[in-house]
């Protein structure tokens, strides 16, 4: 494995939690600041983790990495390829044409999974444990390095997408896969109905999903396994050929929100999340399609209730992604029971409220 920029700042870290409790001095946790639009606009005092970075443990015979929160993806990644290895749930970077300032803490904290997600695996199904420090100024291990290292709750995944406000991520384990032997890539042309069904009907076949995405005319599938195996998947799929590199662009650029639909106009840009199999949903505004249906999105300047209403109806949760008024509730509302549940688990790793206050509801 090549050498990497290693420094481990967990004392520091850990003093300036706890100087924060003594003055009741809420913290806003920055990586490289690449996710600041995701969630409610923060506050605080900034403390910066990127400094604190290493893969502390890579064991590719053993499928499972660990590195420290401040670690940049580039750098994780390149480390996994050089052993035909990469992080099955296939984060966004969201980090500019390099790439290279998202951070893995940053990443997990966010939640963040892009077009292989429903196929390989999310970010929370790859999190074997993690080391975080609390807002009582507490470092804790939860989980391991194996997948079976859990009797209870796996705590780790816990962490996944609360955005900070549980504790630091100080270091994360990791499953990772190998580099498929093949991937091909096939567009067809259809409209909305069309493109529903063949998802579904896709799914229900043994066949090697790796992503696939409907932008309102065309429906591109990517395949991704065993030579063979995507060989005849892509002969019964049909459509057209798309040549590697400009296939490789597309998922790239989907990945990274680069298309002009993710960034076009002023209009709020909605993530809806639904079940599979879900119909379409009626809302005015453009829309995209990812996840085999599962997860759309769309630009819209409707109510958000109006927005959430009609999701809810089709069994799903709407988040407004990017743009609309950042101090008012982005992610969808929870039934007071199940945030009654939230206020608890917060109150447990963090009684003060002093991390990321207000970054994923107002009142957390």
């Amino acid at each position: 494995m090549r050498n990497t920029v290693s420094t481990d700042l967990t004392q520091e870290l850990q003093e300036r939690v706890r100087a924060a409790v003594a003055d009741a001095t809420p913290l806003r946790l920055l990586g490289n600041d690449t996710k600041s639009f995701i969630g409610r606009a923060g506050g605080g005092e900034p403390l910066g983790l990127s400094g604190h970075t290493g893969i502390l443990s890579y064991q590719p015979k053993e499928l499972v990495v660990t590195a420290r929160c401040g670690t940049t993806l580039a750098e994780l990644k390149a480390a996994l390829a050089e052993q035909g290895q990469m992080l099955p749930f296939e984060p966004p970077h969201f980090a500019g044409p390099d790439g290279h300032g998202a951070t893995l803490g940053g990443t997990i904290a966010c939640g963040l999974s892009g077009p292989a997600r429903p196929y390989w695996g999310a970010a929370r199904d790859l999190v074997l444990g993690a080391r975080v420090l609390t807002g009582r100024g507490e470092v804790l291990r939860f989980g391991g390095e194996v997948m079976k290292n859990v009797a209870g709750y796996d705590v780790s995944r816990l962490m996944v997408g609360a955005l900070g406000t549980l504790g630091i991520l100080l270091d994360v384990s990791l499953k990772v896969l190998p580099i498929p032997a093949a991937t091909r890539t096939r567009v067809l042309s259809c409209n909305e109905g069309e493109a529903l069904e063949r998802m579904t009907r896709w799914g229900a076949r043994p066949w090697p999903l790796s992503a696939t995405c409907f932008d309102g005319e065309r429906l591109r599938v990517r395949l991704s396994g065993t030579a063979q195996g995507v060989a005849e998947a892509a002969e019964q799929i049909g459509g057209e050929p798309v040549a590697d590199a400009e296939a490789e662009v597309f998922w790239r650029r989907l990945r990274e929100q680069e298309f002009a639909f993710f960034s076009q106009g002023e209009s709020p840009l909605w993530r809806l999340s639904l079940p599979q199999g879900a119909p379409a949903v009626h809302l005015e505004g453009p829309q995209w399609m990812e996840w085999s249906g599962s997860q759309r999105w769309l630009r819209s300047e409707a109510q958000a209730a109006s927005i959430r209403a009609e999701v809810e109806r089709l069994g799903g949760q709407a988040t407004c992604f990017r743009g609309g008024d950042r101090s008012g509730e982005i992610f969808h509302p929870l039934p007071e029971p199940l945030m009654q549940l939230h206020r608890r688990v917060k109150s447990a790793f963090d009684p003060h409220g002093l991390l990321n206050p207000g970054r994923l509801y107002a009142n957390l």
